[in-house]
């Protein structure tokens, strides 16, 4: 560079006037990065000679690097006055206009550039970067493609159109573009990165993670990569690791909100309840405005029992549900957790609109993938030699029950039915535990039975169990959402059972690709989905009346009894064992004290029971109440909540989570359970009951609050454990434990039904499924709307 810059400077001591010398001098600052000293000699280059249109277009570039657009405009427009056909100036003026966001004049002047050279690469690329950002994004990409026509290896164009392609979910066509792209560049770290998107998106998390690794490898200090790996850590139970990448991201970018609120939610995960809340409020600090954050905080404190201010942090989130439902942002208070709130029933139908909310995000995630509508099976049982009713079940995570009611058919159905079950959990989750038997169990004479499993192989005892009971089960778990739902319409499946509904690693786009005809809610979710494509909620008359169908989307199915299955007849018979039953010593529970128990997590409870449990306690001598820690950073507060309200130190005892087995067994040491109403015991309901404890319960209007009632009621004896108020709550417990013989009766009739109830008749439940699968088939074959079902135990079904 020194002795080009000394031959410039000679060859202007010659001859000042040489505007070509003071260009190239201006060249060589500008490479050198001093834009000021470039723009002094550009300026008298074509000062000296005011048609040298190389310089104006140089001169333009300067003022764009330091942030002139307006005079780098003028510059390429008098560039192009003394040249009109300078592809280059109408390229770099178009550049201008697009960071301007003048999308309009950037895409006429790229096109003007191609008109003039139709080799111009660039300007193909950039062309299509602005009519994608302008909505036009079928000429993008054929924009980007006529770039990869002249240049097949462009990465910026590869990268673009898998950019497309993926913003359309067409993950397979946008993972080749980003793999086409690295086979012919290195030291882009984006690629990378979407592919770990996609890899992550479709359940391939060692594959996201390793590219991940490749972007941080790229650029250690990306702090975005950083959390996108924790995510994906955090995902596949590496939680630790995800903490730790959180951690270097803050460290990086200290005011990242994102990156706070992640470390919040894997504390959370974590068992580390009070670091969580800590990270949530440092999270608001840096983000007042940050919805998700907020409304996550409240459901930790929720977790940990911590009420202080809660009526208005409530208040507060009601206030954001209600602003959200307005638009169209997905609401920030999650599904699950909605079920939990003490939101005002005036808001009940608001609640529902979070739920359509989502269902409405699946709707468009599924639009994505621009599948044709899908055909279905022939109405009737019997043609194209299908005599079975073809059931699917497709899952990956287990929440609580739905609801599901039925009419009369017009009469017999003839022929076989065929179900699928699509799951996430069919390993050691607890919709194994309570579903083990029931996939086996269906009459092969009248239901194929398909399991889609869209989590892998655990090789727990459940897995294998289902894998070996199950007429059909296939792993779809590394399979697309496109494919799956493809394969489900190939398997003519005619009724298709989603288990999960909103919890953790559903994939709900599957159902809203509507693969089969007749598709349903059923355990993965105590609520309704809604979804429009879900037709029907399997549930019970107690648990979803009729007169509450307005909170549902979905038509209600009513099995006879309860709607929720288990497996303990066949799996827990063993606790029914007198001689194998635990002491009370075992775990440091008191020989004399009368003994209340609740082993619901502590984001059931609120201050409203809490209140009533204590006046229970005081009213009740000599007695204590059981709880877990569930987690253990509520004991604490409870602690101090119940010192508040007099009750006695000792009369408060926490013990841990135990297993599933040995939980049971040990409920037992308990004189009578106490049922949360803001959201029932479901499967710890079923657990208790099995132990022959009785429970006092209060129903209220959501489905997550009548479980416990419903299965009550399965037992046989369920009238006398269920009460109408909080009050009658409050005199039913300390009138049960007052009157020992009383309560050791309602004891003796539970322990005696266990064995003959429907509560843990599985096989009957399985037969009352059946008929709600066949009256759905009946309307769906008479061509009639979905409508509310009620089944009875008719076998006239069968006939």
């Amino acid at each position: 560079m020194l002795d080009a810059y000394n031959c410039y400077l000679e060859a202007l001591r010659i001859q000042p006037n040489f505007a070509i010398a003071w260009s190239n001098l201006a060249g060589l600052f500008m490479e050198a990065g001093d834009l000021n000293r470039a723009l002094q000699y550009y300026k008298e280059a074509v000062r000296l000679k005011p048609a040298f249109f190389d310089a104006y277009l140089n001169l333009g570039n300067v003022y764009k690097a330091l942030g002139m657009p307006k005079e780098a405009i003028v510059c390429y427009q008098r560039a192009l006055q003394v040249q009109p056909d300078y592809a280059m100036a109408y390229g770099n003026l178009a550049s201008v206009y697009f960071e301007q966001r003048n999308l309009d004049m950037a895409i006429l002047n790229y096109r003007r550039a191609i008109a003039f050279d139709s080799g111009f690469l660039e300007a193909y690329n950039n062309l299509g970067n602005a009519l994608k950002d302008a909505g036009k994004v079928d000429e993008a990409m054929q924009c980007y493609r006529q770039c990869l026509a002249l240049q097949p290896n462009h990465p910026q164009a590869l990268t673009n159109l898998g950019n497309i392609y993926m913003e359309w979910n067409m993950l397979s066509a946008a993972a080749s573009c980003y793999k086409a792209t690295l086979s012919v560049t290195t030291g882009l770290s984006a690629p990378f990165n979407n592919l770990a998107i996609i890899y992550k998106q479709q359940g391939n998390l060692a594959d996201a993670i390793s590219c991940y690794n490749e972007v941080l490898r790229i650029d250690p200090m990306a702090a975005d990569a950083l959390v996108n790996r924790g995510n994906t850590y955090k995902e596949s139970g590496r939680v630790n690791e995800a903490i730790h990448d959180y951690i270097r991201a803050i460290n990086i970018r200290p005011a990242m909100a994102e990156a706070h609120a992640n470390l919040a939610s894997a504390y959370k995960d974590s068992g580390h309840v009070e670091a969580a809340i800590k990270s949530y409020k440092q999270a608001l600090v840096l983000r007042p405005d940050f919805p998700e954050a907020t409304c996550n905080l409240l459901h930790t404190l929720q977790c940990v029992c911590d009420w202080e201010d809660r009526e208005n942090k409530f208040l507060e989130v009601e206030g954001i549900l209600r602003r959200q439902i307005k638009t169209s942002v997905i609401p920030s208070v999650q599904p699950f957790h909605a079920i939990a709130y003490p939101i005002d029933p005036m808001l009940a139908l608001e609640i529902r609109q979070v739920f359509r909310k989502y269902a409405a995000h699946s709707s468009v995630v599924a639009s994505r993938y621009s599948l044709p509508p899908f055909n279905y099976p022939a109405p009737f049982l019997g043609e194209n030699g299908n005599r079975r009713l073809r059931v699917g079940y497709a899952s990956r995570s287990l929440a609580l029950p739905l609801n599901l009611s039925f009419y009369p058919l017009p009469g017999p159905l003839i022929g076989t039915m065929v179900f699928r079950y699509v799951s996430s959990d069919f390993g050691n989750h607890p919709l194994s535990h309570l579903m083990g038997s029931v996939f086996g169990m269906h009459n092969r004479e009248n239901v194929e039975v398909f399991c889609y499993a869209l989590s892998p192989n655990d090789g727990t005892e459940w897995r294998l169990r289902i894998q070996s009971e199950a007429e059909h089960f296939i792993d779809v778990s590394s399979m697309s959402s496109d494919m799956i739902a493809k394969m489900i319409n190939e398997d003519k499946i005619q009724i298709l059972v989603n288990l999960n509904g909103y919890t953790k690693g559903a994939r709900n786009e599957i159902f809203a690709m509507q693969p089969a005809p007749i598709q349903i809610s059923y355990m993965g979710f105590p609520g309704t989905t809604g979804a429009s494509y879900i037709h029907y909620l399997v549930t019970d008359e107690f648990v979803s009346p009729l007169r509450f169908s307005h909170i549902y989307s979905e038509k209600l199915v009513h099995l006879p009894h309860c709607y929720f299955v288990n497996d303990y007849k066949q799996k827990n018979l063993d606790v029914l064992d007198p001689n194998g039953l635990p002491k009370r010593s075992d775990y440091g529970l008191p020989e004399d004290k009368f003994l209340f128990a609740c082993f619901n997590q502590l984001y059931k409870m609120d201050p409203d029971i809490f209140t009533t449990w204590c006046n229970i306690l005081k009213r009740v001598p000599n007695s204590a109440l059981w709880l877990l820690r569930f987690p253990a950073a509520g004991e604490t507060r409870l602690r101090a909540y119940a010192t508040q309200q007099g009750v006695q130190p000792d009369q408060i005892i926490f013990t841990d989570v135990a297993m599933k087995s040995e939980h049971i067994r040990r409920s037992a040491l308990a004189d009578l359970f106490l049922d949360t109403p803001l959201c029932n015991a479901h499967t710890t309901g079923t657990d208790v009951l099995w132990a022959g404890l009785p429970m006092v319960t209060l129903p209220l209007e959501k489905m997550a609050t009548r479980v416990a009632g419903s299965l009550c009621l399965a037992t046989g004896v369920g009238e006398e454990m269920i009460v109408s108020s909080l009050k009658e709550y409050e005199e039913k417990a300390v009138s049960l434990a007052l009157n020992r013989p009383k309560l050791q009766e309602l004891s003796d009739k539970l322990k005696a039904a266990r064995m003959t109830c429907p509560l843990f008749d599985t096989a009957r439940w399985v037969r009352n499924l059946e008929r709600a699968y066949l009256k759905m088939w009946s309307v769906y074959r008479s061509g009639q709307q979905p409508r509310h079902i009620r089944v009875t135990e008719n076998d006239e079904e069968f006939a």
